[in-house]
């Protein structure tokens, strides 16, 4: 069965109108994903996602697995009830995590010993252990365990972690079969491409898993540190292996113009702690680039962030009183400038699947850039 529906694909490029039906309702795609990283997007309530329009929230089960714990949240009835959201949810299966904080970490075919980033605690996951996580999360989507490599990687050993991150992934959807037997609960998974900057291992990874049963794909391994053109040339390159009429989802992008040059090239769904991280820092996205708040220059401007936007903050307050929050060290200062971001982000995709409707996206993407790229406000003092 397909969960995805491709709605319609924009006439002068690769940028798509899509639906993903998950257990908890209906996204329209391209969507942004906000993170929630420990059950919770850092400084918003879901209320304050719900007003934004955000469709559906990303959350990791690594850092759930170690806190509050699986007992916890199963007690509570799932993740869903337990943070109090009440539409889809992605879980990462924490691979990234595993791979970049755990310490002392061995890697086998099995699975990862690790010990834990918190507590020093040590732990063993197999691929079904992290699916079996996931499934008791309640996720909407599933993201198998993978292993992602930092950059620059040494081919050799990239080409061994796409060999283990598609045999985990054949491992996980066998885990999801017998899940599948035994429960009527829609939990989609989705199987990740790998593969390093190589291209001949990106489309190999991108190929044999293609062949797999999987309800999506995401493509991972990328926004790791290596240059823009590589990032945008390995996503086309394994999203164009992909097949049409599955989401592509790729994973850890980005800031905007990111988000935009991958819809070009046919991505779905994204998600990034920029908006957040950016927003507790006292930067703020606009249409006329970024803003940094703290800027002397905002000490008497009693207009809004941006005038072009229809968030909360933007229709309540002005640069000056952000300017003072942050000043003042006033936490509410993080929680609007994240509130405006995070709305800001959506508001890209919404536009983005608008003109892609009227076949319109390129022109789109070129005004929105323009104006961001050469936006006056970019500049610290």
């Amino acid at each position: 069965m397909h969960y995805y529906t491709l709605i319609h694909q924009d006439a002068r490029s690769r940028a798509r109108l899509g639906k993903l039906s998950c257990a908890h309702g209906d996204i329209e795609t391209p969507a942004f994903m906000p993170v929630g990283t420990q059950a919770t997007v850092k400084t918003l309530s879901p209320r304050d996602l719900d007003e934004c329009g955000a469709q559906i929230m990303l959350s990791n089960a690594y850092h759930l697995f170690l806190r509050p714990g699986l007992e916890t949240i199963k007690k509570a009835g799932g993740l869903h009830s337990f943070m109090g959201w009440d539409k889809p949810i992605l879980t990462d299966s924490g691979g990234y995590q595993i791979f970049s904080l755990a310490m002392l970490r061995k890697v086998t075919a099995r699975g990862v010993d690790f010990q834990s980033h918190l507590d020093g605690f040590r732990h063993f996951l197999t691929p079904e252990d992290v699916f079996a996580v996931q499934r008791d999360l309640g996720s909407d989507v599933i993201m198998p365990l993978d292993e992602c490599v930092h950059y620059p990687c040494e081919k050799d050993y990239a080409a061994v972690a796409m060999d283990r991150t598609i045999n985990w992934a054949q491992r996980s959807i066998e885990a999801s079969h017998e899940m599948r037997k035994h429960s009527a609960k829609r939990q989609l998974l989705f199987g990740i491409v790998q593969g390093a900057t190589y291209q001949d291992l990106r489309i190999e990874c991108a190929e044999r898993m293609a062949g797999l049963h999987f309800d999506g794909f995401a493509v991972g391994g990328l926004s790791v540190g290596e240059p823009k053109d590589l990032l945008y040339s390995m996503a086309e390159l394994s999203i164009s292996r992909l097949p049409a009429d599955k989401a592509r989802y790729l994973m850890g992008v980005g800031l905007p113009e990111d988000l935009l040059e991958a819809v070009d090239r046919g991505a779905d769904m994204f998600d990034c702690v920029a908006p957040t991280r950016y927003g507790r820092n006292g930067t703020a996205f606009t249409s006329a680039g970024k803003l940094i708040v703290r800027n002397a220059s905002f000490a008497h401007d009693f207009g809004p962030l941006d005038a072009a936007c229809s968030c909360y903050t933007c229709r309540n307050f002005t640069r000056a009183y952000l300017r003072h929050l942050f000043n003042a060290e006033e936490l509410l200062g993080h929680r609007l400038v994240s509130l405006h971001n995070v709305h800001f982000y959506l508001d890209i995709m919404r536009g983005a699947r608008e003109a892609i409707s009227r076949d319109a996206f390129s022109e789109y993407k070129r005004g929105f850039l323009a104006a961001y790229r050469t936006g006056s406000v970019s500049h610290e003092d």
